[in-house]
């Protein structure tokens, strides 16, 4: 009888990397079944000891390395409560050069953040409302959006959608009307405050109604400097910048902290670059690990330790309505997304406690 052993997603593979000797499987190393709800509170030792058991990554055998590392994440992250901040934390997430992963890090974060005990908001501010297709959340012509937000004064509470597969994650989908919003836009008096001015009286009115505060808003934006870009920028107070692992994302960055100056100077002084998260990351490439090196040295304290690897399962599971917390949370991308959430919570609480 032959046995199979289990593929694992995500794992770098080079055709020049000799793979003989005995079969790698997650089997064969120590791991927590996802269905179990978890490590029990309060076992840091039990987690430590399970995390120490996990033999050390072999670079010589790329399967085997990228295994050992998953297992080590699985134990650290899985049923773990990451700290709650002590304010609302609102967070655009922006680039101006598309397809670096603004909307699949906006939404993974988000799940990520909600999966560990947190309240989280995402808000569709891209008219392609792809972040809206990832949460699962309706956002059919006619569904109320942040289109009638920003154009018709609409209160956010109104719009606001649970994602149905991940408790304390809800969304504000875009529409297609959001794609004429840049022209209406323009004729408004506050133009560019008015997405701020509306999610600053929804906030206001949970804590009048007693309702848990929102932990993390999160601003999904569309790759250009328009309108609906100026006022995310306006209405979040941190910016998080995915970067590429590739030159072009480079040359795009400069123009973009230009822009984030010019919007601290004239719209809003709170707003700084608080986090950079490299993705799409193959640490089989110079170029990758170069452009990590460049970031890093010019950006030290925003720069998470984490990466995001190029990933399949992350590219499939928007076209399942999903994050890939929920597609398929053993994955290689979804352990590095639920750690770089992990990062953000961390930090966060870090420099609280220094002040």
């Amino acid at each position: 009888m032959s046995t199979s052993t289990e593929h694992v997603d995500d794992v770098p593979r080079d055709d020049g990397v000799a793979t003989t000797g005995p079969a790698v499987s997650r089997e064969t190393l120590p791991r927590l079944d996802w269905a179990d709800g978890g490590l029990p509170a309060g076992i840091d030792g039990h987690r430590a000891a399970l995390v120490a058991s996990v033999p050390e990554a072999d670079e010589s055998t790329p399967l085997a390395a990228q295994l050992a590392i998953d297992a080590r994440r699985r134990i650290e992250l899985q049923g773990r409560q990451f700290p709650k901040p002590d304010r609302t934390r609102i967070i655009t997430v922006a680039n101006q050069k598309g397809g670096v992963g603004k909307t699949t890090t906006t939404v993974n974060l988000a799940a990520g953040l909600a999966q560990s005990g947190l309240k989280v908001l995402v808000i569709d501010n891209d008219p392609q409302g792809n972040a809206s297709t990832a949460l699962g959340i309706e956002h059919r012509a006619g569904t109320p959006s942040i289109y009638e937000v920003l154009i018709d004064d609409e209160p956010m509470e109104n719009t606001i959608q649970e994602c149905p597969a991940v408790p304390g994650l809800y969304g504000v989908p875009a529409t297609i009307d959001l794609s004429g919003a840049e022209i209406e836009l323009v004729s408004l008096v506050s133009r560019e405050t008015r997405l701020r001015r509306a999610l600053d009286a929804y906030l206001e009115q949970r804590v009048a109604k007693g309702e848990e505060p929102i932990d993390y808003v999160l601003v999904d934006c569309p790759p250009s400097l328009g309108l609906l870009t100026v006022n995310a920028f306006v209405v979040g107070r941190e910016v998080l910048i995915p970067i590429q692992c590739e030159y072009y994302a480079l040359e795009g960055l400069s123009q973009l902290l230009k822009t984030i100056d010019l919007i601290k100077a004239h719209l809003n002084r709170e707003l700084r670059v608080s986090t950079i998260l490299l993705t799409m990351y193959d640490g089989r490439t110079n170029l990758a690990q170069q452009v990590a090196a460049e970031v890093r040295e010019h950006f030290p304290a925003q720069t998470l330790r984490t990466t995001v690897p190029r990933s399949v399962r992350i590219s499939e599971a928007p076209s399942h309505a999903q994050t890939v917390m929920t597609y398929d949370p053993g994955s290689t991308g979804a352990l590095a997304y639920l750690e770089a959430a992990r990062e953000l919570t961390e930090r966060a609480a870090q420099r609280a406690h220094l002040q």
